[in-house]
């Protein structure tokens, strides 16, 4: 299974490069504890196994500050977006929490406005998102209709989780957002369909971005370093492999679900 699972990711988007260690230096301020996490995909049994593993080595750290950051990408393809956004809500305990946005989350919102991109949402995991929030979409009913009903459905705090994530968010040497930038671009010029979609532009960059960026959306077999990235995203609600890493002044390490 597992092989079948990392030819799956192989063929999508290629083996992850495993090249030289060049973050070594990056560092986050002393007596800050950042925890940043994957692409979650509508699969919260993962997150709380993952954020088990999370709270269990923050009480092992004297640092002072917590922060917890979701790269975005929290519904689609899973069975429990709602219920995931539900868990999100309450948040964690000792840890201020940073939420980013990512394609799938800005999809949801477009649909919301424009029911057209209703087949495009269904062929990359909307219609899980949908049924979650228990609405079913069917080939005699339009997508006007289902999205009249998604809105019905829609709980107003879940609307308002989705329309105030974050682009971007700055931590010491280290930037966060959910796809990547675009090389040679200042962060104040970068286009939101950028942060939100980008992928060979910025995964075949060997560029100084002036931070390491962490970042998620194109899955990979294990988590990738670079010299000037770190991709956490390892196909969650494909692989059951839920992705973490732990930035604590100049240490890092990763916690998994696999």
């Amino acid at each position: 299974m597992t092989k079948l699972i990392s030819d799956f990711l192989g063929s999508l988007f290629g083996k992850p490069k495993r090249g030289e260690d060049g973050v070594g230096r990056a560092s986050v301020p002393p007596g800050h504890f950042v925890v940043a996490v994957g692409d979650v995909h509508g699969r919260l049994d993962l997150v709380e196994n993952l954020w088990a593993q999370i709270d269990a080595a923050s009480r092992l750290s004297s640092a002072r500050r917590r922060t917890l950051i979701f790269v975005g990408d929290y519904v689609d393809r899973g069975q429990q977006s709602r219920e995931l956004v539900d868990r999100l809500l309450k948040g964690f305990t000792g840890f201020e929490t940073v939420y980013l946005k990512g394609n799938h989350d800005d999809t949801l919102l477009q649909f919301l406005t424009d029911p057209s991109i209703g087949d495009a949402w269904r062929n990359f995991g909307g219609i899980e998102t949908l049924q979650s929030y228990g609405v079913t979409h069917t080939q005699d009913k339009n997508w006007s209709q289902t999205r009249s009903e998604f809105a019905a459905a829609l709980p107003r705090e879940h609307l308002e989780f989705f329309k105030n994530l974050k682009l971007h968010v700055t931590i010491g040497d280290y930037i966060f957002v959910h796809a990547g930038l675009k090389p040679r671009v200042p962060l104040e010029e970068q286009s939101e369909t950028d942060l939100l979609w980008i992928r060979e532009a910025f995964l075949d960059s060997t560029v100084n971005f002036g931070r390491v960026v962490v970042h998620g959306h194109t899955p990979t077999e294990a988590p990738v370093v670079r010299p000037n990235r770190i991709g956490i995203d390892t196909g969650a609600y494909i692989t059951n492999n839920l992705t973490a890493v732990i930035l604590e002044e100049r240490t890092r390490r990763f916690l998994s679900t696999a």
